[in-house]
């Protein structure tokens, strides 16, 4: 498989699913448990994570590397993002679909994430950093971009200790479903 088709790649997406690649082989997800970083007052920025943003560290970009930040997640020792997932987000970025978010530095590209943005749902996918903080400068970027642009749902997929500081949780599937049609509907009512 060269790629997953975008229809069936963002079809998922609106089903609740996501993919993962395991050993050559697509996977797909809808945990029972969703992790969710709220939008809302519940968002929580560290206050170590505060005072270093006040010093700017990063310029935080959006869409200007892509690949590089693909490239960059797929990095670790365990991954589930092969040639197959890359190729296929890559084209959804190509799409208008998938984003990214990036901290730079005067060395360079430094951290970031990407996820794929559909109605005012965007779902988180992966993130990296080279040097201390970027990924987490980039996702406080993130939040700012979604509520700037109306955005009513930040989907993590899985639930960490990472997302837990920014205030992440976790909801059963049945009410994930519900905000994800919302945010969905919201969308195709122009709001």
């Amino acid at each position: 498989m060269e790629r997953i088709p975008p229809h069936v790649l963002l079809g998922a997406y609106t089903e609740g699913v996501f993919p993962m690649a395991d050993e050559g082989e697509i996977l797909w997800f809808a945990p029972m448990l969703r992790g969710m970083i709220p939008l809302d007052d519940r968002f929580h920025i560290p206050h170590g994570l505060q005072r270093k943003l006040r010093k700017e560290p990063y310029e935080v970009r959006v869409n200007t590397a892509f690949d590089e930040v693909i490239a960059n997640c797929s990095e670790r020792d365990e991954t589930w993002i092969d040639d197959v997932i890359s190729r296929s987000y890559s084209h959804l970025h190509e799409l208008g679909y998938c984003h990214s978010f990036e901290s730079w530095d005067e060395d360079g590209l430094q951290g970031g994430l990407y996820g794929v943005a559909i109605g005012k749902a965007f779902f988180g996918e992966s993130m990296f950093s080279r040097k201390t903080d970027a990924s987490k400068v980039a996702l406080v970027f993130l939040v700012e971009w979604l509520r700037e642009h109306s955005f009513v749902l930040l989907d993590t997929q899985w639930m960490t200790d990472h997302l837990r500081q920014f205030g992440g949780i976790e909801v059963p599937r049945e009410e994930y479903n519900k905000l994800l049609a919302e945010a969905l509907a919201e969308d195709a009512e122009g709001g």
